[in-house]
């Protein structure tokens, strides 16, 4: 039994201060410490692991039973108990604020390479890359002329209100792989358990109080079979649409936006109408060229400089592997972006080019051919018979690209921005390897990196730990106290989810668990990062791994004796700050 969890008076009374000090583990159990290659240190090993490996070295006296539970717990007056698990949490909060310099001084770069699958660069002799937000990024102008070109078109060819025009996109509103409920039009974030975050489910732009919504879904757990199908679309029965896609930000608002319009001027309308409406324009603003042709005109507008992506593709090719580019969008728009981003000589770096690919459908279909784009645009009828260098070719299939390349198995790597049309089948059908390209990630870091952050998460770790270890104290005194700090805690959440975003928190968590996205992310991506310009800073013999965290069920492991004794001196800070925690329960 851990020390915490013995009856109170025998807590209080107990001397190992190195057995006492677990409570200061749970400050730092469950952050993430996962830093540059370069810079990887004995850090990121797992601290409770840290601190049990010196108790074990340093102390040998027995653990005390439980036999005194009964007897014990009636001899301490409620006021001193009060004081002393007072006492317990003071300590403890003010040896929060003096882990955080050591945590912050080992903060995460926000270029590595993160790791959901063990994977080595040596083994990759193709790499593919798709175009949008992974070769090429964009400015946040696009995503305000996507939302005032959808937006009119809900206008001008939709006959929706004129009054629809006074609202401008909200850049900081919504975040990718939230939920829509198409009949009850709400926005909302779920966890990879199906659970409905509350305080993150929208009507138009105003949120849904707590109490509405678990009447709505009798409780916060969404069914599976309401959910979206296996690419976030909203089809068969599905009730639910679930954005994973950078461009889908400003179809989000634009929702959020006309159901706020409709609302406020008590206009009654049909949500599966607007949804539809919504959809069709935001497709129309990219099937009919719409965007393209702005993005082209201004290009220094929307395109953000390129010039690590060209670095990449230049390392790649001087190393002597083979690329490849599939994306949807048509070949003079990629031609015009490729031009600003590498040069005009951008096709010599790749070996077969594929626009206007229908992804998800050109990993699944078997029926379509490719066919040859000319430099002009034009379709030829001529069969494939190879995929030739310089060439552009259109729409086809994975199988026929297998067939054609040869290019099969895990020697592939293929990096994409969306989840489910990008990687998804590739991973679970091809056995190619995948990499996600998530440019939310490096916000998200460096908001992590701040000691704000730091000390916010830290102490509600170091709060948790109390809580945990505590309420197996069921008398009137303790249980008043420990009260205490579940209100304390409960306060806290909503501020871990504000600093990232003021609706909807971040993309990985919700309070506590791996959002819904964060989840699917980790099963169908080996790798993931910011841009694929972290692919700098790792030669072509590096070997990512990821972290093995322990499962809930198992125990943290200590390393073998001779590297204890190299990691005390990591160790000694750490007693430092127990044992004048341990001098107040003595």
């Amino acid at each position: 039994m851990a020390p915490w969890s013995l009856p109170l008076c025998s807590l209080l009374k107990h001397t190992d201060c190195l057995q006492k000090a677990n409570i200061f583990c749970n400050v730092v159990q469950g952050l993430h410490h996962h830093y540059h290659p370069v810079r990887s240190r004995l850090w990121k090993r797992n601290f409770r692991a840290v601190s049990q490996g010196v108790g074990q070295l340093l102390s040998h006296e027995p653990r005390a039973g439980k036999c005194a539970a009964s007897v014990c717990s009636s001899s301490l007056d409620g006021q001193n108990t009060t004081e002393r698990l007072w006492s317990v949490y003071d300590e403890t909060k003010r040896q929060t604020g003096d882990l955080i310099s050591v945590i912050t001084a080992n903060s995460v770069d926000p270029d590595t390479i993160f790791a959901n699958n063990e994977m080595s660069l040596r083994d990759i002799e193709i790499y593919g890359f798709d175009y949008d937000y992974t070769l090429a990024f964009y400015s946040s102008h696009l995503h305000t002329l996507i939302f005032n070109i959808a937006r009119d078109i809900l206008v001008t060819n939709h006959r929706y209100p004129e009054g629809l025009r006074k609202y401008e996109y909200i850049p900081s509103f919504a975040v990718r792989g939230l939920h829509y409920d198409v009949q009850k039009a709400l926005l909302m974030k779920i966890d990879a358990f199906h659970y409905i975050q509350l305080g993150t489910v929208y009507r138009g732009l105003h949120p849904v109080p707590d109490e509405e919504v678990i009447a709505m879904y009798e409780g916060c757990h969404v069914p599976l079979e309401i959910m979206s199908d296996f690419y976030g679309k909203s089809s068969h029965g599905h009730t639910m649409k679930q954005f994973m896609d950078i461009f889908s930000l400003p179809e989000m608002t634009l929702l959020s936006c006309v159901n706020d319009f409709f609302m406020r001027h008590n206009i009654d309308y049909e949500p599966v109408h607007l949804y539809k409406d919504v959809k069709e324009a935001i497709r129309d603003v990219h099937v009919k060229g719409i965007m393209y042709r702005a993005v082209e005109a201004d290009i220094e507008k929307y395109i953000c400089y390129g010039e690590q992506s060209h670095a990449v593709l230049k390392k790649l090719s001087a190393q002597g592997k083979k690329m490849f580019l599939i994306t949807n969008s048509p070949f003079d728009f990629v031609d015009r972006g490729m031009n600003f981003i590498v040069g005009k000589d951008w096709r010599d770096l790749f070996d077969v080019v594929i626009v206007q690919a229908d992804k998800p459908s050109f990993f699944n279909d078997r029926r379509k051919p490719f066919r040859r784009v000319t430099d002009k645009g034009v379709l030829l009828w001529d069969r494939i018979h190879r995929l030739e260098k310089g060439q552009i070719y259109k729409q086809g299939n994975l199988y026929e690209f297998l067939r054609l390349t040869g290019w099969r198995g895990s020697k592939v790597l293929y990096f994409g921005d969306h989840i489910y049309s990008d990687l998804a089948d590739l991973t679970l059908k091809h056995g190619w390897r995948t990499g996600a390209i998530i440019p939310e990630l490096r916000k998200e870091i460096k908001i992590m990196n701040t000691p704000e952050y730091v000390h916010m998460m830290t102490w509600l770790q170091s709060l948790t730990g109390l809580i945990e270890q505590m309420q197996v104290h069921r008398d009137p005194t303790s249980r008043a106290v420990v009260e205490e700090w579940i209100k304390e805690r409960e306060a806290m959440k909503p501020h871990t989810k504000d600093i990232f975003n003021a609706q909807f928190g971040s993309l990985f968590r919700t309070y506590h668990n791996p959002t819904y996205f964060s989840r699917r992310l980790s099963r169908f991506a080996d790798i993931y990062m910011a841009s694929i310009s972290c692919l700098l800073n790792y030669d072509f013999q590096h070997t990512f791994f990821p972290r093995r965290t322990p499962l809930q069920h198992e125990a943290s492991y200590w390393p073998d004796k001779t590297q204890r004794l190299n990691d005390l001196n990591h160790s000694f800070i750490y007693l430092i700050l127990f044992s004048s925690a341990c001098h107040i329960l003595k």
